[in-house]
């Protein structure tokens, strides 16, 4: 059956669907972490008995996405021994260490404080259970800190030596290889964009209880917060997005190019390419719609400065255009839609409206999805476009694989996908039953010993899952 595919492309294929999985959760669960420790927060100092509702209710739901975060990320790991064993070889001395420091740092505080977090609001006092809750989401960011860390070194290699036996090792500063050039870049957009994926579902639960009960106070309050947040983060994500691109174009050209759709160099301003059809056998833009001397004006600040086409790159150093140029625009096109979603906010704010506005309840439902789908598609731009290289310039994805036979690779990736389905999908469809009952007045808390029942589902075997 996969006898005649190549195995490398499989292998790429199995990767990126398991990893796409994986980032939908830790995606979520940054951003909810640190949105419970506000919660809690604010019900401390305020004793408004709304804050505490909501901290119970969206604790549930946190408890079960970071459980199946943790599960699809350890078996995303072991592809980089069974698929990829070549590049971890080669490049193990360097971010083998990355790895353990997120362990040793990140999951080991998480792991400590989550269980206090999850199960020990009656067992110890408030101020500990909110230090415990502030510690897990200090840990997700710090987990984030060194992921991004050992992905960016990936794409901006720098501070390495290679060996006798070909791997990249320190070439003395450890500082240089973590804090690479492109690392602070990436960190604030996609910490920013976990923020502001919460805030979209937080709003999306929220505007879906207003359109059935508008003057239901946990729907006002947590669809309150999620439009501020949407306000606030939406713009200064496209600022960082924009200095994010800034920062690639000096480091990965190519990958700007094929995000931009400029087959050819312009040496006096290069058009704003929206739309059209990416030709990259013939290395051309079909049917293209385009506003003259926009890109030369983003990127370079001046509509006139010349921006380099593919025709100055190697055919086999270019990555896949036709998969870059449209994941970018669906990024960029959502990222418009929520800053527009904000604005809206704003108005029916200071209109009074907030909370009647129906439309915006509808919108503020259809959007909640909306992160998750950028997030993915920021990272198909962002991986994709590194090829043809697992480390950029230096090591190629083709000699990178491990020497597996075709249906090896293939049979493994049949059955990732079914099991995925099967448990991340039963996990996601529990997951919205519990957002579509919403918060109750005196949201029960979870106890271990007596596991919360909603509609008949008892999920006290996820959240042990969660804690363990």
């Amino acid at each position: 059956m996969f006898d005649a595919i190549d195995p490398i492309i499989l292998a790429r294929i199995q990767f990126g669907f398991t990893v796409s999985f994986h980032f939908i959760f830790p995606s979520f669960s940054i951003g909810l972490a640190s949105y419970l420790a506000v919660l809690e927060g604010l019900w401390l100092r305020t004793k408004q008995q709304v804050y505490l509702d909501l901290f119970q209710f969206w604790l549930k739901i946190f408890a079960v996405a970071f459980a199946m975060g943790v599960v699809s990320g350890i078996v995303m790991s072991y592809q980089f021994g069974t698929n990829w064993s070549v590049f971890s070889d080669k490049t193990g001395p360097v971010l083998g260490p990355l790895m353990a420091y997120e362990v040793l740092t990140a999951f080991f505080l998480e792991a400590g404080f989550l269980g206090v977090m999850l199960f020990g609001m009656k067992k110890v006092g408030p101020g500990l259970h909110f230090a415990a809750t502030c510690c897990v989401a200090l840990g997700t960011f710090i987990s984030a800190f060194w992921i991004l860390s050992a992905n960016s070194w990936m794409q901006t290699p720098v501070g390495y030596a290679i060996n006798a036996q070909g791997q990249f090792v320190n070439a003395g500063s450890w500082a240089t290889i973590i804090f690479n050039p492109s690392f602070p870049y990436r960190l604030v957009h996609t910490v920013t964009g976990a923020y502001l994926t919460t805030a979209l579902v937080v709003g999306a639960v929220g505007a879906w209880h207003l359109l059935r009960n508008s003057a239901d106070q946990a729907a006002r309050k947590s669809f309150s917060m999620a439009m501020w947040m949407a306000a606030l983060v939406a713009p200064a994500q496209i600022l960082a997005g924009d200095e994010h691109g800034l920062n690639t174009l000096a480091y990965q050209p190519a990958k700007v190019m094929a995000m931009e759709g400029h087959f050819q160099s312009h040496p006096n301003g290069a058009p704003l390419i929206l739309f059209g059809i990416p030709d990259q056998a013939n290395q051309r833009m079909d049917y293209a719609i385009e506003i003259p001397k926009a890109s030369s004006l983003i990127l370079k600040h001046d509509m006139n400065a010349p921006l380099a086409g593919l025709d100055t790159i190697a055919r086999d150093k270019q990555p896949p255009v036709a998969i870059i140029f449209w994941s970018f625009r669906v990024m960029v096109g959502l990222g418009l839609a929520m800053f527009g979603l904000g604005i809206w906010s704003l108005i029916a704010r200071a209109t009074g409206t907030l909370y009647g506005a129906r439309w915006l309840h509808r919108a503020g439902v259809l959007m909640g999805p909306a992160g998750f789908v950028a997030v993915i598609a920021g990272w198909i731009t962002t991986e994709v476009g590194r090829q043809p290289y697992t480390v950029f310039g230096l090591l190629r994805t083709a000699d990178s694989a491990s020497p597996l036979a075709a249906p090896a690779v293939g049979a493994s990736l049949v059955a990732f996908v079914i099991v995925y389905f099967a448990v991340f999908g039963t996990g996601t469809w529990y997951i919205l039953r519990l957002m579509a009952k919403g918060p109750q007045p005196h949201e029960p808390a979870l106890d271990i010993d007596a596991p919360i029942r909603t509609g008949g589902i008892v999920p006290g075997p996820m959240m042990g899952a969660a804690s363990s």
